[in-house]
């Protein structure tokens, strides 16, 4: 089935979704859309027990950490038959944040080179001293 029009969108509560999560009837979420692999788990490049382990629930952070092409994308269109309830989409769990840090310009070059090249001397003025003989 193609991907659904925004009129005839069928939409899925996750214990529904969570029922279907064996051989017989494989579904899973992905960016809140529902789609029903079952007849895709032979096909699938990475084997059926990617989906297997994933059934019945949320796989979009799975989904995007493989890094699908796009040609995969666009075939998983075929499996779509519906959406997450909206009421539902709360209760998945949230995408853990990255941690991102930036570099201050102004500590950045003291904190990068400066303070490593002084330890770095200090270091070689130790192992000098220990190892000069007497």
């Amino acid at each position: 089935m193609a991907e659904l029009s925004d009129k005839a969108v069928k939409y899925y509560t996750l214990d529904e979704i969570k029922k279907h999560n064996h051989a017989k009837s494989t579904w899973l979420i992905l960016h809140h859309k529902v789609y029903d692999l079952t007849k895709f788990l032979d096909e699938h490049p990475g084997g059926e027990e990617v989906f297997r382990e994933q059934a019945g629930s949320d796989a979009t952070e799975n989904f995007e950490d493989v890094g699908h092409s796009t040609d995969a994308r666009e075939m998983s269109k075929a499996y779509i038959i519906g959406e997450l309830h909206p009421d539902d989409r709360s209760k998945l769990a949230k995408p853990s944040e990255t941690l991102i840090t930036t570099i201050d310009f102004n500590s950045s070059w003291w904190t990068n080179w400066v303070m490593p090249a002084i330890s770095a001397l200090i270091v070689a003025l130790m192992y000098h001293l220990y190892t000069v003989e007497d």
